[in-house]
Order: structure tokens, then C-alpha cells, then sequence
């Protein structure tokens, strides 16, 4: 059964960096364009960035220059850089590929 599990949530102050793993199983990610979402608190999931399986990924504006997808396809694990993080990228992350949610990763920017 295919499987998607986030992690290397936590968290961090005004600035610093985090990075999110989304960790395959199941499926095999080189196969699968994929997304990277966010539900801030109190407010709607939404679009942060989609890989495609081959070509330009795809970024929001607002994370655009500061966070950065990419695919490790030996280990099947699709990672989310996120630099200079602002509180306004605070909420779970969840990654989606091939209909697959993963539970999500909790970020919390805050001082």
C-alpha cells in the first residue's frame, strides 16, 4: 500500500531554516510529479509547490527564492528546503503524490 510520511518539522525563529522530508513507500517518486502543501492555523490548505517528474517546479510567490524542492530517487524521499522562514509559514506541511496524503509535519516559526 502506498505511503507517504513527512517529517524534520519543529521549531524554528524568524529567519532560520528548516528542511521537510517526505519519505515513499509504496510508489516510486521518480515516477510521480508531486506537491508540497500547507494548512496555516485557522486557515485552508494550500499550494506551496509541485514537482513535476521531470521539468521546473513549480513556487508560490510568497515561498519563491526561499524554498527549494527536491528528490533524493535512490533513498524515494522528496525534500522541501525552506529558507528564511517567516512566521507566515507556520502550519503543517503534507506532501501528496499519486492521490497518496501524508499525515503532515508540524513548522512553527516563531521567536
Amino acid at each position: 500500500q502506498a505511503e507517504l510520511v513527512e517529517s524534520g518539522g519543529g521549531l524554528v525563529q524568524p529567519g532560520g531554516s528548516l528542511t521537510l522530508s517526505c519519505v515513499a513507500s509504496g510508489m516510486i517518486v521518480s515516477n510521480y510529479s508531486m506537491g508540497w502543501y500547507l494548512q496555516p492555523p485557522g486557515k485552508p490548505l494550500h499550494l506551496v509547490a509541485t514537482s513535476p517528474k521531470t521539468g521546473t517546479t513549480y513556487y508560490i510567490d510568497s515561498v519563491k527564492e526561499r524554498f527549494t524542492v527536491s528528490r533524493d530517487n535512490d533513498k524515494n524521499i522528496v525534500y522541501l528546503k525552506m529558507n528564511s522562514l517567516e512566521s507566515e509559514d507556520s502550519g503543517v506541511y503534507y506532501c501528496y503524490m499519486a492521490g497518496v496524503w501524508g499525515q503532515g509535519t508540524q513548522v512553527t516559526v516563531s521567536s
